[in-house]
């Protein structure tokens, strides 16, 4: 049914086009492709571009039968490609609003109308929560210097406030401000384990793109490279207790808690939970006083 001029016969694997003397060199059920005048074919390259034609005009019949092929597949690894060939395909990473993807919103409370206001949510609970530690740990500080110390967590906890408790890092709208944690939509890098280049998993996630991406990304840690508990904080009691009259950079510490200086955002297979034996830079601990200057 083809016109015999500009015809062509090619080999399916690589598209390569088949001389006489080279058809009849081959072997048996050799898989091969012919072609009409204008059309190409450029091996395994062209079966994935029609796949991923398909995809864009077709997604929700793809998934259907991804579906049903999942359903009697038994094959391990075909089960795999099939789970998130689907996982996938139910993305809905552009929409925002509860109403635009209402399944991403399933099991959350209804105050919950857009996916940055759960997400600002969960960062400025963990925020709090780390704050809630600072606090609890005045018990652990020397009597004289638990005046002091609250002072330093009244002055933490504004500036927390103040910057909405780092909540803004997931907001789509503040672009600048998210552009520090995420990239472009809202996609995050696992970069753990801290003392290597970069997370040799390479593991990503967009917790704005299906309701599983979301509960998942709930798994993942921030991970203090300094720890809290073994150095931050005790560091930051002493700190107070012999201060001997200097000043206690509580910016530093304030940095060490609450921001990107001292967090690194991990996939929890990467999360190291052994110590990390590293410490405070002991020359930011305490800083100069400012002097105030009276004018005669």
């Amino acid at each position: 049914q083809l016109p015999l001029p500009g015809s062509r016969l090619c080999l399916y694997e690589d598209g390569t086009e088949l001389t006489e003397s080279y058809f009849r060199a081959l072997p048996p059920q050799t898989e091969l492709v012919l072609l009409g005048p204008g059309e190409s074919w450029r091996g395994c390259a062209s079966d994935i571009e029609r796949l991923l034609a398909a995809f864009c005009s077709q997604q929700d019949a793809v998934v259907e039968a991804a579906r049903r092929l999942l359903t009697d597949e038994r094959a391990p690894h075909r089960q795999k490609l099939l789970a998130d060939l689907i996982h996938n395909l139910s993305e809905n990473i552009l929409a925002e609003d509860k109403e635009d993807d209402k399944k991403w919103f399933e099991g959350l409370e209804s105050r919950f109308k857009n996916k940055s206001s759960y997400l600002r949510h969960s960062c400025e609970s963990r925020m709090r929560g780390y704050m809630r530690e600072v606090s609890g740990f005045i018990s652990n500080v020397h009597p004289a210097a638990r005046d002091a110390y609250r002072g330093i967590i009244d002055l933490m906890a504004d500036k927390l406030k103040s910057v909405k408790y780092n909540g803004c890092y997931f907001d789509r709208r503040e672009e600048e401000e998210a552009a520090r944690l995420c990239t472009a939509e809202g996609w995050f890098s696992c970069q753990g384990p801290f003392d290597k280049d970069d997370c040799p998993c390479k593991h990503s996630i967009n917790p704005y793109s299906n309701r599983e991406s979301r509960i998942l990304f709930s798994t993942w840690n921030l991970d203090h490279v300094i720890e809290k508990k073994r150095a931050v904080v005790p560091e930051l009691a002493e700190a107070v207790k012999t201060r001997d009259g200097r000043e206690v950079n509580w910016e530093y510490f304030y940095q060490l808690l609450f921001t990107l200086d001292n967090l690194k955002l991990v996939h929890i297979a990467c999360h190291k939970k052994t110590n990390h034996n590293l410490s405070c830079d002991k020359t930011r601990i305490y800083r100069k006083r400012k002097q105030t200057h009276e004018i005669s």
